[in-house]
């Protein structure tokens, strides 16, 4: 194809006809086929969202337009960027992060509601990968944890998900686990090599149940090693705010001097009882004897006339109720409504690997927002919007497609590449994988084709489990 077809205006009529066509469509229909192309696991079923930025203007549009118009507008923004308009990404992948349905929304959408279209169409899109309903479990983050979400889950649909801290229910669950102190070992679980600066969470599990709107589900508390920092950082002000009320307790509980010891006592005894959440008073009685003015006589033993008694006060920090609040901390409720026992069973331990794999969904909106792949976005049409949205899907889609082959071959023939720094890897990145080809120059004559340099061992060996011949670059194949 010519270089002087790639211009604004055709590239604007190119996404016309995408949104024409209906981009859902055409993006699910070929997600379909590459994943049972690629014979992608498609049993879990992860979803998220994420919001995009714009710059500009951009009109608010009329309340009354009628549905299907993405409408560019002020949200919850993900990127931190409460004044800037936006539009979400919504995605449902299998395989951990092999997008088969992608949707652009509304800027100002709740997650909530998100979350309640796609279970009402979760199950026909999972059919068409040949996946019947109850086979699949769905994977979301706490938004989906709605009174209506719930319900329209019901017992059809099998799901794994977060206990959102706001619900009463999550806070008891994990203080009776940290109290019951009857952990499950799980140990870490990432198949990352951990480093100085981000060591392997360790984690523990116990089993418990929750009532949600007249319906109990399994709980799963987790206690991960790896505390929650911002609720780590929130147990430390509290920390300190226990000691300083204590410390101007104690400062005020010593102004009295007592002139009887048993005055003193009782208020050493009262003034022992006083604590805060993370802290407690230790309690000394001090003696000071009071003597007469004037030199004593050489001859006499300095003799006290009366005595006083001050109270001498410690702040000693509870460090039984600090560290249960750190464990506390380091707790999160997993949510489901999967079976414990028989065929189709999960333990704790699958349950949270299941979890975490939504962080494949993560990667991808890193992937989607990436400045190296689209800067500021200033398309000022709605649909050409949605278009370029299915763009970027459905290069998502092949960057995911592209990171699955280069494992499944090197864990099926138990060998390896090279990865950063030259170290062999069995998880090599798509990432890793455009670096390596970084720099590749075909030179063209006519028809014929050639390479600038031959190809490294390393690139030979990337090709080999992509399983493309290493011809590619100079006899590219024909897709007529």
């Amino acid at each position: 194809m010519p270089a002087c077809y790639f211009n604004d205006d055709n590239v604007g009529r190119t996404l016309d006809q995408l949104y024409a066509v209906g981009t859902q469509k055409i993006f699910s229909t070929l997600a379909v086929s590459a994943v049972r192309t690629f014979e992608i696991e498609p049993h879990h079923a992860h979803y998220d969202t994420t919001s995009v930025s714009v710059y500009g203007q951009y009109a608010e549009g009329d309340e009354t337009e009628t549905d299907g118009v993405v409408r560019i507008t002020y949200g919850h923004s993900k990127d931190k960027r409460p004044d800037l308009k936006q539009f979400l990404l919504s995605t449902l992948g299998v395989g951990g992060d092999v997008p088969i349905l992608g949707s652009v929304e509304d800027g100002n959408a709740s997650d909530k509601t998100l979350n309640r279209g796609i279970l009402s169409q979760v199950s026909s899109r999972m059919a068409a990968l040949g996946v019947e309903e109850g086979a699949f479990i769905y994977i979301a983050d706490s938004a989906m944890v709605t009174e209506s979400n719930l319900a329209e889950i019901g017992d059809r649909i099998p799901f794994i998900t977060r206990l959102p801290a706001t619900y009463h229910e999550c806070d008891r669950v994990i203080r009776d686990a940290v109290k019951a102190n009857a952990w499950e070992t799980l140990g870490p679980l990432a198949q990352s090599e951990p480093t100085e600066n981000r060591p392997l969470a360790v984690y523990r599990a116990h089993e418990s149940t929750v009532t949600l709107y007249d319906k109990q589900y399994r709980a799963v508390v987790i206690h991960s090693s790896s505390y929650d920092k911002r609720r780590n950082k929130k147990l430390d002000r509290d920390i300190k705010a226990s000691e300083k009320a204590l410390l101007q307790r104690a400062k005020a509980l010593a102004k009295p001097v007592y002139a009887c010891r048993a005055d003193a006592d009782a208020a050493a005894q009262a003034a022992g009882h006083e604590k805060t959440p993370y802290h407690r008073l230790e309690v000394d009685v001090q003696e000071h004897p009071q003597y007469a003015k004037g030199r004593p006589k050489k001859d006499r033993p300095r003799q006290p006339i009366a005595y006083h008694y001050p109270l001498v006060l410690r702040v000693v920090e509870n460090t039984e109720a600090i560290e249960k609040g750190r464990q506390i901390a380091g707790c999160f409720v997993m949510l489901t409504n999967v079976l414990s026992e028989g065929e189709q069973a999960y333990n704790s331990e699958k349950i949270l690997r299941t979890y975490k794999d939504q962080q494949g969904v993560e990667r991808n909106y890193s992937f989607l927002k990436d400045d190296r792949i689209v800067n500021a976005l200033f398309l000022k049409r709605h649909d050409r919007i949605e278009g370029l949205g299915l763009i970027l899907l459905l290069a998502l889609l092949i960057w995911r497609l592209m990171e699955h082959q280069l494992r499944d071959y090197l864990q099926q023939h138990e060998t390896t590449v090279p990865g950063w720094d030259n170290k062999p890897t069995q998880r090599p990145t798509a990432y890793m994988l455009t670096i390596k080809f970084k720099g590749i120059l075909v030179l063209r004559v006519g028809h014929q084709r050639s390479l600038a340099r031959p190809l490294s061992e390393t690139q030979s060996a990337y090709l080999k489990a992509l399983d493309l011949p290493s011809t590619v670059f100079v006899q590219p194949p024909d897709t007529r």
